[in-house]
């Protein structure tokens, strides 16, 4: 018998729940962090472009390429282990070395990302980082030196799992153009609970980049939304007033609400992306299970403070955007109401007027039957004097008493004729 068919997707599917492990990191380290994005169409990108500057990084160590379509690898490039993910919008790079240098977020700790290398890049750097892994020191002499690694009124510390680890960073870009993170690991805590740290630290770094593109959008957008709201509340005010035709208000509502339907269209993507952006970063910081360190603020708070209010604006300006939208809607409606009155009031008037036409008609077409009444009479009357005056000498009478005899009958006989085809004939 044979056996039951597999989904074409069913290996592939499960396999991708496990192609992204947490790296393993034993302290002291280095790690080196890069995201690169397209600045337009990032979404819709030509992802062999991606592979291809992957693919010129791992031959400079002569190092093995990943399969064709890949969207992450791990491998060794000299005294660095490199691990390569492609994202929805962008790839990140991060290069882990053993040991320390000896001056603190060295910028040659950057130097397995080439200069030349860099520039050729399929994008641009949407942020970088160093992340220093070190065990922990005296928690006092750890404080001073973040004081001094760090500037005092953006830094971020905690404890996490479970005191596992103690984490900083204040999320500013340095002289050398990058951010600044320290792990300080307790005696203990496994290499790949240091990875799962160190990896947390780069997703939140990252994401929040992203979704603060959501944040720049807004306030593009701002000032033209502002513009359209105040073309639309002044339209909807000569609507209601009833100042301007409708004819005259169509153009106007058209245009704005063509051009609200491309600020929508050209916005959806960001906005929805950074909503999820924004999900992941929450998720990242939440895992981590924070705890104070010497009064200082957490992650979690810093966030709050700093990160959560561009957020609000974000999905502020993108339920002002769909406000307006409705707004537009609904105003199209209040106009095809308004139309539609006015087309009643019209073909109101017009059957009014086709009634009093009617009825003119009607009187003139009896004033006209009363006038065909006296005209055939008049003939009528004239032949039959022709056809009675020979009787005169017979009967002794002249001309008009044979026309005044016949005259009263023929009139009548006229007139009930007429009535009869009239009646006949409606």
């Amino acid at each position: 018998m044979a056996p039951i068919e597999d989904h074409p997707l069913r290996y592939r599917l499960a396999n991708e729940l496990h192609a992204r492990p947490f790296p393993s990191v034993t302290p002291p380290a280095t790690a080196a962090v890069l995201a690169v994005k397209r600045e337009h169409g990032a979404a819709a990108r030509d992802r062999s472009a991606d592979l291809a500057h992957l693919a010129a990084l791992l031959d400079r160590h002569g190092a093995q390429h990943p399969q064709p379509g890949a969207t992450h690898y791990s491998g060794r490039i000299g005294r660095h282990m490199l691990k390569w993910e492609s994202h929805t919008e962008f790839v990140t790079y991060t290069a882990m070395s053993d040991g320390l240098s000896a001056r603190p977020f060295d910028p040659a700790d950057f130097g397995a990302f080439p200069d030349d290398w860099l520039a050729e890049a399929p994008g641009v750097r949407m942020t970088s980082a160093l992340i220093r892994i070190e065990q922990t020191q005296d928690e006092e002499a750890l404080a001073a030196a973040i004081s001094e690694w760090f500037v005092p009124d953006s830094v971020a510390v905690a404890r996490v799992l479970d005191n596992g680890a103690i984490i900083a960073g204040d999320f500013r870009i340095d002289p050398a153009g990058h951010q600044r993170f320290l792990i300080a690991v307790a005696r203990g805590t496994g290499p790949r609970r240091v990875g799962r740290i160190m990896q947390r630290l780069c997703e939140i770094e990252t994401y929040k980049s992203m979704s603060m593109l959501g944040f720049a959008r807004v306030r593009d957008l701002s000032p033209r939304m502002g513009v359209l709201e105040t073309r639309m509340r002044a339209m909807i005010g000569d609507m209601t007033g009833g100042e301007k035709p409708a004819e005259e208000t169509l153009p106007d509502l058209l245009d704005i609400s063509a051009e609200l339907e491309a600020m929508a269209a050209q916005a959806s993507f960001r906005f929805g992306a950074t909503e999820a952006y924004d999900r992941i970063v929450a998720q990242r910081i939440e895992v981590l299970r924070e705890e104070r360190f010497h009064g200082r603020q957490t992650f979690g708070e810093f966030m709050m403070r700093r990160y959560e209010p561009a957020m609000r604006t974000v999905r502020s300006g993108e339920a002002r955007l769909q406000a307006l939208a409705d707004r537009a809607q609904r105003a199209a409606e209040l106009l095809r109401t308004r139309v539609d009155v006015e087309c009643s009031a019209q073909n109101q008037a017009l059957l009014a007027s086709m009634d009093r036409r009617a009825d003119l008609q009607l009187r003139l077409q009896k004033t006209v039957e009363g006038l065909s009444v006296v005209a055939i009479s008049y003939y009528a009357v004239s032949l039959a004097g022709y056809l009675l005056y020979p009787l005169t000498d017979v009967l002794g009478i002249s001309k008009g008493m044979i026309t005044a005899a016949v005259t009263l009958p023929v009139v009548a006989l006229v007139w009930f004729l007429v009535r009869r085809i009239r009646a006949k004939f409606h």
